[in-house]
């Protein structure tokens, strides 16, 4: 059977505005129920998440406590693997064991080098987090957090840079070997520099899909599934001209990024992971929601991403 990454939206397993840990819990037990069944089959799976809402929470959370010192990015960071990890370590083992499937799942705190020269330590543009008004925004700003605003309100935007290395490639690497399945990189992985000959952490949250493709390409998967809130890329998303896409080859991907199709902070970055996955000798990566992993990879679901360069009218 094949090796399988599959990364999980943040904002598909907690609203960022209403979810609460129980709704949170809910989506994914879903989500692992459907996992343990891929696993069922033979697949091997490397699990990696998102961490958006959950780390947009601890900030929050920091900001209206007061009372103890607010910890940096990469420290938040590594707090929602550790939380995200023990929910679907825990979730898939019990999901697992319910069908007779006995496997070690493992979490493993992942490091991801970044450039530090990168621009976007100096443009912050990834949003993370709760909607605020304008009156506490600008409060928010006063204090030199970087805001931007959409429809909803304002939102905390940080350095999002391009993940370059997997500190923890290896160890990934042994324990697929061994036949445990590795819930790794969440929320991206932690973002470190390397200087002097030391990793160093810096602020900053990298893109999980981005990241689930580096990982994908490391260590050799034949399947990329991303998995979020939505069954399909489309074009003109929530127009009533929607077209929703159900197989796409890279050329295309391309074009349709070029002309703006999909969103800058939702979809484009998961068909960029796509495509530099399949760019990088990968065989098929799909985007798909949570509850509909089994049928997306039977090709009965989703938005399927092939190799294709042929131009496209």
């Amino acid at each position: 059977m094949s090796l399988i990454v599959i990364a999980i939206g943040g904002n598909a397993i907690l609203n960022p505005e209403k979810g609460n840990p129980k709704e949170q819990q809910e989506l994914i037990d879903r989500t692992c129920r459907e996992i343990a069944q891929i696993i069922s089959v033979g697949h091997d799976v490397v699990l990696t998440h998102g961490n958006g809402p959950q780390i947009g929470n601890i900030l929050t959370m920091q900001e209206e406590c007061g009372l103890v010192h607010p910890q940096p990015l990469d420290i938040c960071g590594a707090q929602t693997q550790g939380m995200l990890g023990y929910s679907l370590q825990q979730s898939l083992i019990n999901m697992l064991w319910g069908i007779g499937v006995k496997k070690d799942v493992v979490t493993i705190l992942t490091q991801v080098i970044v450039e530090g020269s990168c621009c976007s330590f100096g443009n912050p543009t990834k949003p993370i987090g709760l909607y605020y008004t304008e009156e506490r925004a600008k409060m928010m700003m006063a204090r030199g957090v970087k805001m931007i605003q959409d429809k909803k309100g304002y939102r905390r935007v940080v350095p999002s840079p391009d993940p370059l290395e997997i500190v923890e490639e290896i160890a990934i690497k042994k324990l697929i070997s061994e036949g445990v399945t590795v819930i790794a990189a969440g929320g991206g992985g932690i973002p470190v520099i390397r200087n002097n000959g030391l990793l160093v952490g810096v602020e900053a949250v990298i893109d999980k899909d981005l990241t689930a493709s580096l990982v994908a390409k490391d260590i050799g998967a034949d399947t990329l599934l991303i998995l979020t809130d939505v069954e399909n890329a489309a074009l003109n998303y929530g127009k009533s001209n929607q077209v929703d896409l159900h197989e796409i080859t890279v050329s295309q991907g391309e074009r349709y990024i070029k002309e703006r199709h999909f969103g800058k902070g939702s979809m484009e970055p998961k068909v960029l992971a796509a495509i530099g996955f399949i760019k990088s000798g990968g065989k098929l990566a799909i985007i798909s929601s949570l509850d509909k992993a089994l049928d997306a990879l039977a090709g009965n679901a989703g938005t399927r991403i092939i190799g294709g360069y042929l131009k496209v009218d």
